[in-house]
């Protein structure tokens, strides 16, 4: 495209946005901060009832730490990590926030933290295999022989 054909266009169509980072290291480093100084807290009542305690304790979420990034929504956070350069960086971010979540689940704090731990991939559900075979057992009682093979027949369908 000439130059003469950029300033027709508005757009300099195929080149997309600028990335929001250019490399790993400036993600990693705004990830850091996140944990660091971007959290929100919220008042939690601990204790048994004669003796209740309110502490503060940090809420971590994948939104909370991709809006800090400076992305508009999860889904522009994960385009990112198909990149090479970010995968990792962004794997072990997400990773954490699954960790954080599992040690919700192990305070007795499940719901929220299985709804969250789903939205990573987790799965409720089991699987059970049976193999091996099947054995029917007919019992009859004297009779014709007619009889007999008309009772098989009726059995085996």
């Amino acid at each position: 495209m000439t130059e003469k054909d950029k300033k027709k266009y508005r757009y300099n169509f195929g080149t997309g946005r600028p990335p929001k980072y250019k490399t790993a290291e400036e993600l990693q480093a705004k990830i850091e901060d996140y944990f660091e100084n971007g959290l929100t807290y919220r008042k939690v009542v601990t204790g048994p009832p004669n003796n209740r305690q309110i502490r503060e304790v940090p809420v971590i979420t994948i939104t909370g730490l991709v809006l800090h990034c400076g992305f508009c929504d999860r889904h522009s956070f994960y385009d990112l990590e198909k990149q090479e350069e970010f995968s990792h960086t962004i794997k072990r971010a997400r990773a954490f926030i699954a960790k954080e979540y599992e040690e919700l689940l192990q305070n007795g704090l499940g719901a929220g933290a299985i709804f969250a731990l789903k939205n990573f991939g987790w799965e409720n559900k089991s699987e059970v295999s049976n193999t091996g075979t099947m054995t029917k057992k007919i019992f009859i009682e004297k009779g014709e022989k007619k009889d007999l093979e008309k009772h098989i027949e009726e059995v085996t369908k």
